[in-house]
């Protein structure tokens, strides 16, 4: 059996970069492992989405660090390593055909498993997900081979996807059961302003509706709707949330509600053992509530600071949630947590594909979302959420430049 003093289960964006921090720190070679079941390095999820997916970056381009790097800094990487067990009390990960790993510490990065459908005909061929590198690829080669398909969903992964579909020219119906895209994060003046902008580029709108059943015949796939409504379609991509991958750690000492509930150094019930990224239950140090964040930046955040503790170097978890998109021609970055907000204020002209929203709580800003705005409004975004800034809010919608506002200035973040 192969030992270390720390090792990585799982091989996502955590991964990826925890083994780049474990190498700032001046990590010892030989002392850090990754185990994943995948048979691929570290690599970016956003771009599976987006220009992976759109055949605009391979495999290579991708990945987190390359090949040599492992191998330079002697980092292990176990590659189509399924763990099927975790012995929290021997440290031993156990493996397919009775293979074992032993560790020290131990960094818990499983992530989520994407939800699926679950009506009859759902377990077609034609029915794609998408959260691996392989599951991206499946897509692009369907693209080259239908020239219909049907999203569902109108989140995250649904607004991207159906982005690019229909700039490969590919004829995109959305499904959603909300009135509105995006609804859990968008206002209504802002779904407002995506769906114009993906109807004209022959976006289909199918909303308030829901998928009841999936049948097939003669090599054409029918969504039937519970409206009634059918929609022919050669492939369907269902983008409908994700879960946190916890199956693995059922039954053991690890406390699990929505995830794996860390400390506010990441670090779970069980000395030693610790969580980042999708799966981590997190105490958020500004908004002072238990969170769970889906997002590659916290994966790349958490990884980092968890690997930091884990070597030593003891800090709490403190970071402004953000994520960003990137749809068409429209990119947006998105900062905060919005949960009871209770105003919101709005600058630019959505008309000129420029703006950005200031959700407050209590007169507190605790989330924005920019747009092609200029840049001192992506600076002052995070550290005012960080800093709990009070602002006026005619002063916020009426300010010609955000830096009259900004009584942050000069201090650290």
């Amino acid at each position: 059996m192969k030992s270390y003093p720390i090792v990585i289960l799982g091989g996502g964006v955590v991964a990826g970069y925890a083994a780049k921090e474990f190498v700032a720190q001046i990590g010892k070679k030989g002392e850090l492992a990754i185990v994943t079941a995948e048979n691929a390095l570290p690599y970016e999820r956003p771009p599976l989405s987006k220009g992976f997916l759109a055949g605009k970056e391979d495999a290579s381009g991708i990945q987190i660090s390359d090949a040599a790097f492992y191998r330079k800094n002697g980092i292990a990487v176990y590659r189509k390593f399924p763990v099927v067990k975790v012995d929290f009390h021997r440290r031993r990960l156990h493996g397919p055909s009775g293979r074992v790993i032993g560790f020290d510490q131990l960094l818990i990065a499983t992530g989520s498993t994407v939800r699926q459908l679950k009506v009859p005909g759902a377990n077609s061929s034609e029915v794609f997900y998408l959260r691996q590198m392989k599951d991206s690829q499946a897509i692009k080669a369907q693209i080259k081979r239908g020239k219909r398909a049907v999203v569902i969903g109108s989140g995250f992964i649904g607004m991207e996807v159906a982005s690019v579909l229909a700039s490969q020219g590919v004829d995109t119906t959305m499904v959603f059961p909300d009135d509105r895209v995006w609804k859990r994060l968008f206002t209504p003046p802002v779904s407002t302003f995506f769906e114009r902008q993906f109807a004209g580029h022959g976006v289909t709108f199918l909303k308030s509706d829901s998928v009841v059943a999936l049948t097939h015949k003669n090599r054409e796939c029918q969504v039937v709707l519970k409206s009634g409504k059918q929609v022919s379609t050669d492939f369907v991509v269902a983008g409908i949330g994700v879960t946190p991958a916890m199956e693995l750690f059922q039954g053991t000492a690890l406390v699990m509600n929505d995830g794996i509930k860390v400390n506010k150094f990441l670090e779970t019930c069980v000395p030693g053992i610790w969580a980042a990224g999708d799966i981590t239950n997190y105490p958020d140090q500004i908004f002072h509530r238990r969170m769970r964040v889906e997002h590659w930046d916290n994966a790349v955040e958490q990884g980092r600071v968890a690997m930091r503790n884990m070597m030593g170097h003891i800090q709490p978890f403190i970071h402004v949630p953000y994520f960003f998109s990137d749809v068409f021609d429209l990119s947006y970055e998105f900062w905060g947590d919005a949960e009871g907000h209770d105003q919101v204020v709005y600058r630019g002209n959505m008309s000129q594909k420029q703006l950005s929203v200031w959700w407050l709580k209590k007169k507190t800003l605790c989330a924005a979302l920019i747009m092609n705005r200029p840049e001192e409004e992506r600076v002052v975004a995070p550290r005012w959420i960080l800093r709990h800034l009070r602002l006026d809010p005619k002063a916020l919608q009426n300010a010609r430049s955000l830096k009259s506002l900004d009584t942050t200035f000069g201090r650290p973040d």
